[in-house]
């Protein structure tokens, strides 16, 4: 989102979520009672209270409803340990109806260790793993939110840091609750009209660049700038932002909206009139698509794209951007780019998707049609009320497996573990943007920044890891873990 930095956090998540909330707001009255577990360390001690005052009510979106009869004090407690995103208002508690059974959600780390707080949902961007809840308890399942970019928390893309989750709601279409396609609203939103060609080659004449770039956040892991001060060498790219600045905006209101999250009339139209929009997420992993792949689409600018290595699988048609990494280096690319400037007719196949009929990719279509969630849509609930009521319902089919268990006295199998797997959100290693790692020098800003990000990550996994299958409950010990990772690093090299 733009404007919301590089670790936007749950604040500025909420900026995207205004519009797309959905749902009834019903009252839930009965009171929740019950005593809690003892607490295991001395930093629990405050977050474990009793928990009567903070399940007294609730009152907020409850879900499509079901069946569920029993009252708030016999259903299980999911909390959103990243409280900032409890998708819920006004109090701290809610019972949610979902579609198999009902929970109380709440976002009061005072029932943290309750026997019947079955779940914790924690926001990907905020997950530190010196910081994670200890002890983790047996009968808790962890589940993460994570919209967006992997460069806000690497841990994730490490075996080590995914598999500590049960549940996930990811980028990753192989995620439980995918948000592949959190940024593009609809079919209707490709199928915008482009501006003219003639326009676009009046706005050439005029003395602009066929290549617009527009970027305030330098210094990421996809290293898109190094990529683009290559290909300014061979093409003209009109760069507007912060990174590569080469550029002013024409008034001081484009300025200002260049940066919202919202999408300006003013500054849509100025975009629409470049034929080429640089669209580089700022970092690379599959089915990691953002509004500078969808909106360059939207306005019929045609993306000139890196980012996800699967990309192609979710346009609606086989022409529909260009790809970076299909060109051997940028002056290939240039070449290219110069080629469908001067030729009117080759680029206008960039935009026949916009045309009846023109997109053809079933999956897409197939896929937006079973999204249960909405993109600024009032008539359909957001994906945070959407992945509570999964985790939700995956609760509470646990619990019925577990009682069966138990009732059958071991004749039925107790329920499987479930665990996160690398595919679920699991990211590659940052490469340069242009050329290799071993062309870099050893004090390039990028390679010391994100390498060593990247790595760090893997042993912050594998130390928390440690922590929970020795079940240790003093978070302070993290850094000692971290040390023992090092030096059984350093003694096999």
């Amino acid at each position: 989102m733009r404007g919301c930095g590089a670790r936007r956090g749950p604040g500025c998540l909420w900026l995207a979520l205004a519009l797309a909330w959905g749902g009834p707001r019903v009252l839930a009255a009965e009171g929740e009672a019950g005593g809690e577990a003892p607490c295991g360390a001395e930093g629990w001690a405050q977050a474990a209270g009793p928990p009567g005052p903070v399940l007294a009510a609730a009152a907020s979106y409850r879900g499509p409803g079901n069946n569920d009869t029993r009252g708030n004090k016999a259903l299980p407690i999911v909390l959103w340990w990243s409280g900032s995103l409890f998708p819920h208002f006004p109090g701290d508690t809610e019972r949610i109806d979902c579609p198999r059974g009902s929970c109380l959600a709440t976002r009061s780390r005072r029932v943290a260790r309750h026997r019947r707080t079955k779940a914790l949902i924690f926001y990907g961007t905020d997950f530190r793993a010196y910081e994670a809840p200890l002890p983790r308890l047996p009968h808790q399942t962890w589940a993460l939110f994570h919209e967006e970019s992997p460069m806000n928390n690497y841990l994730l893309s490490h075996p080590p840091g995914i598999r500590l989750f049960n549940y996930t709601a990811t980028f990753r279409r192989e995620s439980d609750y995918p948000l592949t396609l959190q940024w593009l609203p609809s079919i209707a939103y490709l199928r915008g009209p482009p501006l003219a060609l003639a326009q676009k080659d009046a706005w050439r004449r005029r003395g602009y660049g066929p290549v617009l770039y527009m970027q305030s956040h330098c210094d990421v892991p996809s290293d898109r700038d190094r990529y683009v001060r290559e290909l300014m060498k061979y093409i003209q790219v009109d760069s507007y932002g912060k990174c590569l600045h080469n550029r002013e905006l024409p008034s001081e209101r484009l300025k200002d909206t260049s940066t919202a999250t919202t999408e300006d009339s003013e500054f849509m139209a100025f975009i629409a009139r470049y034929k080429f929009h640089l669209a580089l997420e700022n970092a690379i992993c599959n089915d990691y698509m953002t509004e500078k792949l969808w909106r360059p689409m939207h306005l019929g600018a045609v993306p000139v794209y890196r980012g996800s290595p699967a990309v192609r699988d979710w346009m609606p048609n086989n022409l529909s951007i260009i790809l970076i990494d299909d060109f051997e280096s940028p002056q290939e690319l240039a070449k290219y780019l110069h080629f469908l400037d001067e030729n009117g007719e080759e680029y206008m196949k960039y935009l026949e998707y916009k045309n009846p009929g023109g997109i053809k990719n079933q999956f897409l279509l197939e896929t937006l049609e079973r999204r249960e969630w909405g993109v600024n849509d009032m008539t359909l609930p957001n994906y945070l009320n959407g992945f509570e009521c999964f985790v939700c319902d995956r609760e509470n089919a646990r619990i019925k497996e577990e009682q069966e268990h138990k009732k059958s006295r071991g004749k039925v199998p107790a329920p499987r573990p479930r665990v996160a797997h690398f595919q679920h959100m699991g990211c590659p290693m940052p490469t340069p943007g242009f050329g290799s790692v071993e062309d870099l020098s050893g004090g390039d800003s990028w390679k010391e920044m994100w390498l060593q990000d990247y790595w760090q990550s893997l042993d912050q996994g594998e130390a928390l890891t440690a922590m929970i299958h020795r079940n240790e409950s003093h978070q302070g010990r993290f850094w000692d873990y971290m040390h023992e990772i090092f030096l059984k690093r350093t003694r096999q090299h």
